[in-house]
């Protein structure tokens, strides 16, 4: 596998990388990581049009998917010899560093931003990494994690640019994948939110061009829709959304690559609508996931009402670290009609 970063361009990475990987990765992380249930609720389904098949990754070690490409990453730098592991994050993808560092002894030096979630922060000190914040924006974390990398000799563990990261992540989809095919469903499309982008370019690989994938990204921080528009990575002025885990200003240099940025579709998500998408997947599919997975559930909601969208749409609902705080102001207002249900629980589980 390339190691994008060290003498490789994105252009050679993405030639280098496939499928192939993916399925590499799954047999690396066989063991070490759930694989977590496909879940389907009828009310969903009926208020949409269509049959949505949730990957129900809010339920993974960590709390999300990202402990798939941490995993991945780190396994092979403890392999190397490596002193020790810093990286970047704005929350998720530090915990899962955390986790896989404590896994293999390696200390663990994490930059966040300033005003990271406070259950993010709490999972990353309990899992023993040493935390550092660094302002708000992405150019900021990626400063201190440089002089970090030069003053300890730690490698980096990049959410975005490193190809065992954007492997591992795409794991989930290919499972997402697998277990529907084992109910005879062929998914017409999968929706994944974007930050970084590398849920996106990873499910991109596993799908390959069988099943089109699809990007969800708040329209406070349209990172990926404004590098189509200008033809690669830009930064993007940053405003605040309730999805803290789709922050990043800046679509990472090999996602952006890998996504088939011609013709990858992303719709942007407004925040009353996210909010809207985690109440509902907490009351019609008894899931509880946080603001970034439910930027992918409100853009599946809408892609499912168009014409020819299909049939079956895949939802990587990424994760389920999601602020207390933010839960009890939405359990406060009452679910609006037709969206709770009338009485049990009308959702099923898939776990092929």
């Amino acid at each position: 596998m390339p190691e994008y970063g060290k003498g490789t361009s994105a252009g050679t990475a993405v030639a280098e990388l496939g499928r192939a990987d993916v399925d590499d990765a799954l047999v690396r992380l066989a063991g070490k990581v759930l694989r977590t249930p496909v879940i389907r609720s009828e009310q969903l389904d009926a208020a949409c049009g269509a049959r949505l098949w949730l990957k129900a990754e809010n339920l993974q070690h960590g709390g999300s998917f990202k402990v798939r490409g941490a995993l991945l990453a780190v396994e092979h730098l403890a392999a190397a010899g490596s002193r020790g592991v810093v990286a970047q994050s704005t929350g998720n993808h530090a915990i899962a560093v955390a986790l896989a560092a404590r896994a293999h002894a390696l200390p663990a030096l994490i930059v966040l931003p300033d005003d990271a979630p406070g259950t993010k922060v709490r999972r990353i000190r309990e899992a023993g990494a040493h935390v550092t914040f660094a302002g708000t924006a992405l150019a900021e974390r990626i400063a201190v994690v440089a002089e970090l990398r030069e003053r300890h000799g730690y490698d980096v563990v990049d959410p975005y640019n490193d190809p065992r990261v954007v492997a591992g992540q795409g794991t989930a989809t290919a499972e997402l994948l697998s277990q529907t095919a084992a109910q005879g469903v062929r998914l017409d499309s999968v929706v994944v939110p974007v930050g970084g982008g590398s849920a996106l370019a990873g499910a991109c690989l596993a799908a390959g061009h069988g099943t089109r994938v699809m990007g969800a990204e708040p329209e406070n921080v349209p990172a990926f829709t404004a590098a189509q528009r200008a033809g690669g990575p830009v930064t993007v002025p940053a405003r605040h959304t309730v999805a803290d885990g789709l922050r990043p200003d800046r679509i990472g240099d090999l996602p952006y690559a890998l996504a088939r940025p011609d013709s990858t579709r992303v719709l942007t998500v407004g925040e009353s609508a996210i909010t809207d998408a985690l109440q509902t997947a907490l009351w019609l599919a008894r899931l509880l996931v946080e603001p970034a997975a439910a930027t992918a559930l409100a853009a599946a909601l809408v892609h499912a009402r168009e014409a020819g969208a299909g049939t079956d749409i895949g939802v990587l609902l990424t994760g389920g670290n999601v602020e207390p705080a933010l839960v009890t102001r939405l359990l406060a207002h009452t679910a609006p009609a037709g969206r709770r249900p009338a009485g049990g629980t009308d959702a099923g589980v898939l776990s092929a």
